[in-house]
């Protein structure tokens, strides 16, 4: 890309030196067209996304109960579901350097480049103490090989009514966390 506009920035000088002072005046707006579209395509941001990196977070009140995790690919992200019963579920998302499972404080080991911690204001129980969510393997909840960014998702804990799942990503990339009822979603760009 560079080397052909390279070549056409000389072009364009060998042949103002040949042309007329007229013709010079007619070449030099069409380089600065092409070094324009070059500049604007280059700013625009991937996939339209402007989600960024830092902590993202919802005040509230534990509510509801996890009921199930899933997966899936989109061309631009990969995402996340936290199905739940109830409408609104506060949380908090955010990159750390090491995921700790809640109330024991041990290290969650997660495959990838950086870790995000998904705290959600919810219980993986219901008032009896009975699991709401059932998985197989905590440390691999959901199937996520072959996707662009998601490496890992490991549960943490669920404890006083805040379940904490640890997410394995590619590398420290813009995410957005946003709910629906009955659903918490996080999305994970593939790349900035």
């Amino acid at each position: 890309m560079f080397r052909r506009t390279g070549i056409m920035v000389a072009a364009v000088a060998v042949s103002a030196a040949i042309l007329t002072p007229v013709a010079m005046a007619t070449a030099a707006p069409s380089t600065t067209a092409v070094t324009t579209a070059a500049s604007t395509s280059a700013a625009a941001p991937y996939c339209g996304i402007r989600w960024g990196s830092v902590a993202k977070s919802t005040a509230g009140y534990p509510s509801g109960q996890l009921t199930n995790i899933r997966a899936g690919r989109h061309a631009c992200y990969d995402r996340l579901v936290f199905d739940v019963r109830g409408n609104h579920v506060a949380y908090t998302v955010k990159y750390v350097s090491t995921m700790r499972a809640d109330a024991s404080n041990r290290v969650v080991p997660l495959r990838g480049g950086a870790k995000l911690s998904i705290v959600l204001q919810t219980p993986a129980y219901d008032l009896a103490g009975r699991p709401t969510y059932h998985f197989a393997n905590k440390s691999e909840l959901v199937n996520v090989r072959g996707y662009g960014t998601f490496r890992q998702v490991a549960f943490a804990g669920s404890f006083e009514a805040v379940t904490s799942v640890g997410l394995g990503v590619r590398a420290r990339l813009p995410f957005r966390v946003f709910t629906l009822p009955g659903r918490v979603v996080v999305d994970v760009a593939h790349r900035w």
